[in-house]
């Protein structure tokens, strides 16, 4: 694109859509935020506090109109897969929250008519963009701590969501563990093989509503690192956000975040700084660097480091995790399409 500033609809104004657009507005000048697009007529009032012209009620609509550069992606999952696809050929490039769609099939159809129409394509991967993630990430490929042997990380919440959110979302693994699914691959460099999962459900609703809320998961990868993933909907004490990685020459990892938790303990030191509410603050400055990336990319045509193929790799991963429960075996994930 050779525009001096690029024009951007979003999609989605809920929760996180609304985080988007306070972003784009608040921190990136080099774009114009175009139009916004909701079933809900409610949300035109934010066109005039973020100063957009347009609002339709309908996403075809917005996509459709030909002065947006690009789309932000942020509807309920069931609708991702169609926008992405309506989108990519009208020739948008796009950022769409995970994940891309609840099926491994249609997830690489998506993959490949983004491949197609030749469309920039950035998934919403938020925690690789976490200050603290970075740090550490940063630490494992320098050689701070030897070769990695193990990974330990513990995502818990503070409360489960809605039934209603639950049984459209996609379940624990798909909705919840995949962003720790992300993390795991993107420190250990490596393709997974195996997945193993151990489940509870506490809650008797998420239990009929035919979910977990409770799950430890062994990931076993290609380089012979092995991860372990421990998940809760219910953590008393509040947001707990923490990872671990042992190797040859030392540990570093991340504690509950206060102010800045990351650590260093090896054979000559031990480092280490001193849980915020829920997601929306513990990752206030993932999203906004995430934003930056993919604002960056669109403006200097770049190909964003978190694409279609993590979205497919992340979707494998966690239907693994639910057939294993179910099957109560490990799952080879040469096996799934």
């Amino acid at each position: 694109m050779n525009k001096k500033k690029i024009s951007i609809g979003v999609i989605g104004i809920g929760r996180i859509g609304k985080i988007h657009l306070r972003n784009l507005f608040n921190h990136f000048k080099s774009i114009k935020i175009e139009a916004i697009s909701d079933t809900n007529e409610k949300l035109e009032k934010l066109c005039k506090t973020y100063n957009i012209g347009k609002f339709y009620k309908s996403y075809q609509d917005l996509i459709k109109d030909k002065s947006i550069d690009a789309v932000l992606i942020c509807s309920p999952t069931s609708f991702h897969s169609k926008q992405i696809i309506f989108a990519a050929k009208h020739k948008k490039d796009i950022f769409c929250e995970k994940p891309v769609d609840l099926s491994l099939e249609k997830t690489i159809e998506v993959l490949n008519i983004i491949n197609k129409n030749k469309v920039k394509f950035m998934i919403g991967f938020n925690r690789r963009f976490d200050p603290d993630f970075i740090k550490v990430k940063k630490m494992v490929d320098e050689g701070k701590i030897g070769k990695v042997q193990t990974i330990k990380i513990t995502s818990r919440d503070p409360n489960p969501p809605s039934i209603d959110y639950i049984k459209n979302s996609g379940g624990l693994f798909i909705d919840m563990t995949i962003h720790d699914f992300d993390m795991a691959c993107n420190i250990a460099n490596s393709e997974v093989n195996e997945v193993f999962t151990s489940v509870n459900t506490i809650n008797k609703k998420i239990k009929k509503a035919g979910d977990i809320d409770t799950a430890l998961t062994t990931l076993k990868f290609e380089n012979n690192i092995i991860c372990s993933i421990d998940n809760s909907r219910k953590s008393v004490y509040g947001y707990d956000q923490r990872i671990e990685i042992f190797g040859s020459k030392g540990m570093c990892g991340i504690d509950k975040k206060n102010n800045t938790n990351t650590f260093l303990i090896n054979d000559k030191k031990i480092k280490k700084s001193f849980p915020k509410d829920f997601f929306i603050t513990r990752y206030k400055d993932a999203y906004i660097n995430e934003m930056k990336e993919f604002v960056d990319c669109l403006i200097n045509n770049n190909k964003p480091s978190v694409g279609i193929e993590d979205a497919v790799n992340s979707i494998r991963i966690a239907i693994a995790a639910k057939l294993s429960y179910k099957k109560n075996k490990k799952v080879e994930l040469k096996t799934l399409y």
